[in-house]
């Protein structure tokens, strides 16, 4: 019989350490050839848009999808998990949480493959619920001593960095200025909505990793074509994903700026078919779209941990 987990359910299971795991997993088997994704689909009316995204994970025995609605109100989202063999329903599995998690744990993966192993000091764009599983995720995997925070919303920041800092141990403090959070920092993340770019390409430091989590359409960017093009390596999570909505790339790729042979698959480091950072000067950046692997990765690991602790109701089907 397959089960529903609420939100409080998977807040009681999920760690960083197993969506770390779970994610890097995904782009693994994608990369094999012992996965499969679907690039998101969307359904838009004037007040409410809904987003589907779709895959495979059978060594793991699922298949299933993320359905998320969006608008003024909120953000809704659905992982419905699939048995691979008999194509029963397994579970249903509440996931704002699950998808902060696994978002910034996809970050996490991007810097422990891409970012220098040496990296003590990050700086990082935004102080809303994906900064902080950014956060979460790049101190778990690195000897992070700082993460320089800027936001717009300066009342909330105080309060944010001292949460942050609780969590991690380690010191999240604001940043003075967005050049303040560039300048310096071995490890730059931009986790916002942001529809301009949030920093000049010269404030980078020379080895520096950018993990940019939030042009997932064409009329956002949070980075400028020459923040773009001073970067030795571009990888994404998935290339039909990137063509299809990565607002950092798509005017360059349109212009004939940059090319599609220049996008590496983050699966493709991990599983040794590409390399990726080469040397401690290069700038490398990571562009994260978001791709129901990752969703259903995590999302399974958390339904096996619910299930063996009793969590969840049954679904009468």
């Amino acid at each position: 019989m397959a089960l529903y987990l609420s939100e409080d359910d998977v807040k009681q299971v999920l760690t960083m350490d197993m969506a770390l795991v779970g994610v890097e997993s995904a782009h693994r088997d994608l990369a094999l050839g012992r996965a499969s994704d679907t690039p998101r689909a969307r359904s838009r009316l004037p007040q409410t848009a809904l987003h589907i995204l779709q895959g495979a994970l059978p060594d793991q025995g699922i298949l299933g999808y993320k359905a998320y609605t969006s608008n003024r109100s909120g953000n809704r989202f659905l992982v419905h998990l699939f048995d691979a063999a008999s194509g029963q329903l397994r579970a249903v599995v509440a996931a704002d949480y699950l998808g902060m998690m696994r978002t910034g744990a996809t970050s996490g993966v991007a810097a422990r493959w891409l970012a220098r192993p040496d990296s003590t000091i990050a700086g990082v764009f935004g102080a809303g619920w994906q900064a902080e599983g950014h956060i979460r995720a790049i101190c778990a995997t690195l000897p992070l001593a700082r993460v320089k925070v800027f936001s717009r919303k300066a009342d909330k920041l105080q309060d944010f960095c001292r949460r942050l800092s609780e969590q991690t141990g380690i010191a999240v403090v604001p940043a003075l200025s967005a050049e303040d959070t560039v300048r310096g920092s071995d490890v730059v993340g931009t986790v916002t909505t942001a529809a301009q770019p949030l920093f000049e390409a010269d404030w980078l430091e020379s080895g520096a990793h950018i993990n940019a989590a939030g042009s997932n359409a064409l009329i956002r960017q949070e980075l400028s074509e020459a923040t773009v093009r001073r970067c030795a390596v571009i990888a994404v999570d998935s290339v039909p994903t990137a063509l299809a909505e990565c607002g950092d790339l798509l005017p360059l790729l349109e212009k004939g700026r940059l090319h599609e042979r220049q996008l590496l698959e983050l699966g493709d480091v991990i599983a040794g078919r590409r390399a990726g950072r080469e040397s401690a000067g290069q700038i490398t950046l990571f562009e994260s779209q978001g791709m129901a692997i990752q969703d259903l990765a995590v999302a399974w690991r958390v339904a096996q941990a619910a299930e063996a602790r009793g969590l969840g109701v049954p679904l009468p089907f």
